[in-house]
């Protein structure tokens, strides 16, 4: 008998709290779908989510961060081209300066108020929701 489940995958919103205005790191892909995403990749077997947040935050921007909080799942189907996958969402801080690795071509800092338009998977709807939480306290909406 053959499963097909959806690949868990994790998504870290890096805040840098050495920055007065707590911007967030995103990368620029360098695999398809390319552009920018929020930092993140694949749960590998026997890791918890924790780990491979901690794991991929520091694979593809050098950052050792800590995990505050999660913040979400997303589980849509179609949020990557790819095939099915769910996001377990955290929200991490972090000190210093990131520097692009493995599937990051690129990366930048950003302030919430100037996030690109460019983003991979449901990325622009991650980030509209944590900007949602961040300026109100508001949760993101179960579908």
């Amino acid at each position: 008998m053959s499963y097909r489940n959806p690949a868990p995958t994790v998504d870290i919103i890096i805040e840098l709290i050495d920055r007065r205005s707590r911007p967030i790191v995103l990368i620029d892909r360098k695999n398809p779908p390319l552009g920018w995403a929020i930092p993140g990749g694949f749960v590998d077997y026997g890791e918890s989510v924790e780990t491979a947040a901690t794991r991929e935050a520091k694979e593809e921007t050098g950052l050792d961060v800590t995990l505050i909080q999660q913040f979400h799942v997303y589980s849509d189907p179609n949020r990557d081209p790819r095939q099915h996958t769910l996001a377990v969402v955290f929200i991490a801080t972090a000190k210093g300066e990131p520097q692009a690795a493995d599937d990051a071509q690129n990366l930048d800092i950003f302030e919430p108020w100037c996030i690109p338009q460019n983003l991979c998977f449901d990325h622009d709807r991650i980030l509209q929701d944590y900007l949602q939480f961040r300026h109100f306290g508001l949760r993101p909406r179960l579908m």
